[in-house]
């Protein structure tokens, strides 16, 4: 993917704001540089493509993007830098993440994030693209997500090694769309990405 010289700077910073806050708020477990950068940002960075043509296939130029469980705000701060196009909701329920989501966005000037402190169960809203990354089992996500979903919008869940048992689990009317491996640079192991169409 092409990124300008300011998006990549701004990433760096994404990754160095996360060092200073995981010293003190234990955001995420990897807190070496280097895996920071493989671990979090490439990998959220891989589903750039997929999810651009997901919105492309439904219609939306400019879709709402909900990060569901976001966490270190994984994927949705590096997806709102790579692509400022997207109108992205970062929704963690823990009040220091909430905080750290809501510095950076303000540090990195962000202004298509959005930061909401709750249980996404709670949350209300319409999106076209739901992302989760270590969230919950598919059908679980679908199950907390689902009255967030716009008609015609789409799941997309962050997966390491796929398990065929969370296809069988899915409500009967959702369906796998499409599993796509996603090739991270630097980071060893599976990663894939399943995007899920309710019928």
């Amino acid at each position: 993917m092409a990124l300008t010289d300011e998006q990549i700077e701004v990433l760096l910073s994404l990754a160095a704001l996360l060092g200073r806050w995981n010293r003190v708020y234990n955001l995420t477990a990897i807190d070496a540089v280097e895996q920071v950068l493989t671990h979090h940002l490439l990998d959220s960075l891989a589903i750039v493509r997929p999810l651009l043509a997901v919105a492309g296939r439904i219609g939306r130029a400019q879709p709402r993007v909900l990060d569901a469980g976001s966490g270190a705000g994984l994927p949705g701060l590096p997806l709102a830098i790579a692509c400022p196009q997207l109108g992205i909701t970062l929704i963690e329920v823990v009040g220091k993440k909430c905080a750290f989501l809501t510095q950076a966005a303000i540090d990195l000037r962000l202004p298509n994030v959005t930061v909401r402190q709750g249980r996404v169960e709670h949350l209300s809203g319409e999106f076209d693209l739901i992302t989760s990354r270590a969230f919950a089992a598919a059908a679980d996500f679908v199950r907390l997500t689902r009255h967030l979903l716009a008609p015609g919008g789409r799941w997309l869940a962050m997966k390491g090694r796929l398990d065929p048992a969370e296809a069988s689990a899915l409500p009967a009317d959702v369906r796998i769309e499409e599993a796509l491996p996603l090739n991270v640079p630097g980071l060893v192991g599976e990663r894939n990405l399943l995007v899920l169409k309710a019928d």
